[in-house]
């Protein structure tokens, strides 16, 4: 798990839209190799800490997100304008209870997209590169959250990020949902450590549908057709035609945990729309891209988990379809990184 925890440490991570945690006491919660990390609205301030009362050790927060204060259902600590708010403070004789403070960690915008990292060795824009200005177009679209996953896929983290990085499985195990939209092959542009891949529709009636249904939308910015961003090494982001975006992490299981996988997470996010009445036109087609996004990391869950750990390394494999490019270069960069702990 070292590698997964340098990983970790070593760069920065989309963990949420600014219209997530928009209001105080507004937090999204995550699990990763590292221990569990929230964002949190404190007062139009932001924070991203461990979970972890200082006091004792307790969960600050066990939900995924809400709105809800930091406060330690234990003894009643309160993390609230930056500092902590200790009940009968005056019994703490023997220690400067002053200096308590959560194990926070670094945090950085790219548009309205917010990154978290505990010591990242880069910027956030060197390690975007190319990617940083589509996120930023992107981000500043959205208008809210629609929809909140969580699985614990049974599979090493990496098979499940492969998956995701690769069209070639789509007629196999999606025939109902994403393959649906006939998705050609494309275009694969390679930035850096993160990779976009731009594929338009090859289905005219979904199509039209969709783009009917753009003219709803008050967006400056969107690919007509499937895009699919990841960001190294935890994160996806995919959309067809701008209307909405999921927002997936991959993160590894923790050192901790008994038994390997990935905590998967997914958010619908959706963009502006013209009007009150555009956006009840919308909704119905959120709605249900909500369930079809459901049904397709179910079928991804069911294909991971029949992946071993022991199918998975830091080689490129030695068969390869044109259309996996993404994994190929991914394996290089993990292995490339591998060898960096190593120095």
């Amino acid at each position: 798990m070292i590698f997964e925890q340098q990983l970790f440490k070593r760069f920065w991570h989309l963990v949420c839209h600014r219209r997530e945690i928009q209001n105080h006491g507004d937090f999204v919660r995550f699990d990763s190799p590292c221990g569990e990390v929230v964002v949190f609205n404190d007062n139009n301030s932001y924070v991203a800490f461990d979970n972890l009362c200082p006091h004792r050790g307790a969960r600050i927060y066990s939900a995924d997100f809400g709105n809800q204060a930091a406060s330690c259902q234990y003894h009643g600590w309160t993390y609230f304008n930056g500092k902590i708010l200790v009940p009968n403070k005056a019994d703490f004789n023997n220690c400067d209870v002053n200096k308590a403070s959560y194990n926070t960690y670094l945090l950085d915008w790219c548009g309205d997209f917010l990154f978290v990292g505990i010591s990242p060795s880069k910027s956030l824009y060197t390690q975007l590169d190319a990617t940083a200005e589509v996120l930023e177009n992107i981000s500043l679209n959205i208008e809210a959250r629609h929809d909140f996953s969580r699985y614990k896929y049974e599979c090493f983290w990496p098979l499940a990020i492969e998956n995701a990085l690769e069209p070639y499985h789509i007629s196999m195990i999606h025939p109902n949902t994403l393959a649906t939209l006939e998705l050609s092959d494309g275009k694969n542009v390679l930035c850096e450590d993160n990779s976009i891949w731009y594929a338009p529709i090859g289905n005219s009636r979904i199509q039209k549908q969709i783009a009917g249904l753009s003219r709803f939308s008050d967006i400056d910015y969107k690919y007509e057709g499937y895009i699919s961003i990841y960001l190294f090494p935890f994160t996806i982001i995919s959309s067809t035609y701008g209307l909405s975006y999921s927002l997936q992490n991959f993160f590894p299981s923790s050192p901790t945990d008994q038994t390997e996988y990935t905590n998967f997470t997914s958010r619908l996010l959706t963009v502006n729309a013209k009007s009150d009445r555009a956006r009840e036109i919308l909704k119905p087609f959120f709605d249900a891209t909500a369930v079809t996004n459901r049904q397709v990391f179910e079928e991804d869950h069911s294909i991971c988990k029949k992946l071993p750990k022991s199918s998975w390394n830091f080689n490129r494999p030695k068969y390869s379809a044109d259309s996996e490019i993404k994994l190929l270069h991914f394996r290089d960069i993990c292995k490339k990184f591998s060898l960096s702990l190593d120095c």
